[in-house]
């Protein structure tokens, strides 16, 4: 079994390949400081829950977008389980299928996403990932990631609005059916989660038309069923692409 350990700034996803599909994942909500037996007791309850032994976990690969974690989470896997983990970085990306205009500058995550997309369809796609951040990471018809384009996530908007404004709430993600809001939680779901519905199709649009042809669009992340009405834009909604591509990624890195 594969186990696939992927760090965001929000939560930390471990999930478990058992050679056919994933295991429903397991979200752990990130924080930096948080001393190693913390995530030790995480991960050994949810293992057992599921009837998996450590012994069993023969592969290991690392996602980590918060540097100060990654050693954690290393010494963690380490201490734990017999084989060491794939920690993925610039350093095996020349062994993907993908080629990348700036290795240094995308998120292994990104990365992740763009080898996982390639793979599924080998033609240009833009891969929209709502996280923390959204993201749109397009690749050409060539499999080589061409940039990202990169704004707050949904959340990140809400908590932002809240906290930076004395009167306003944080409000739930629930798609309103007018843009004119009626109260104040209604203004805010219709400035926000509208404002991202119009910004996300103006973007596909706008990278579709900069790249010429035909393109795929995935949606991939947390927060990806949220905008429901976009699912029309959206050639596939996939929410274990990333974790797909840290597969693919660890496979090819063998």
């Amino acid at each position: 079994m594969l186990l696939a350990i992927d760090v965001g700034n929000t939560n930390i996803v471990f999930a478990v390949h058992n050679g056919e599909s994933w295991i429903f994942p397991w979200r752990f909500e990130t924080h930096p400081t948080l001393p190693i037996n913390q995530y030790e007791k995480f991960l050994r309850l949810n293992l057992m829950e599921h009837d998996i032994l450590l012994e069993e976990i023969k592969h290991v690969v690392i996602s980590s977008v918060v540097p100060q974690l990654t050693t954690t989470l290393v010494d963690l896997v380490k201490g734990m389980f017999v084989c060491p983990p794939l920690i993925i970085g610039p350093d095996v990306y020349d062994k993907l299928d993908i080629k990348l205009s700036n290795p240094l500058e995308i998120g292994t995550d990104l990365v992740a996403n763009a080898v996982a997309a390639w793979a599924r369809f080998r033609s240009a796609t833009i891969v929209v990932d709502f996280g923390t951040a959204l993201t749109f990471t397009t690749i050409n018809q060539q499999g080589t990631v061409l940039g990202v384009a990169i704004a707050p996530g949904l959340k990140t908007a809400v908590r932002a609005l809240s906290s930076n404004t004395a009167k306003l709430p944080f409000v739930p993600l629930e798609l309103p059916e007018s843009a004119i809001g009626k109260d104040t939680v209604h203004a805010i779901q219709a400035g926000i989660l509208l404002g991202y519905t119009h910004m996300v199709e103006g973007m596909i649009a706008r990278i579709k038309k900069e790249l010429g042809g035909e393109v795929k669009v995935i949606a991939t992340g947390g927060l990806s069923s949220i905008l429901h009405n976009l699912a029309e834009d959206f050639d596939i909604i996939d929410r274990t692409l990333t974790l797909d591509g840290m597969r693919l990624i660890y496979e090819a890195k063998s």
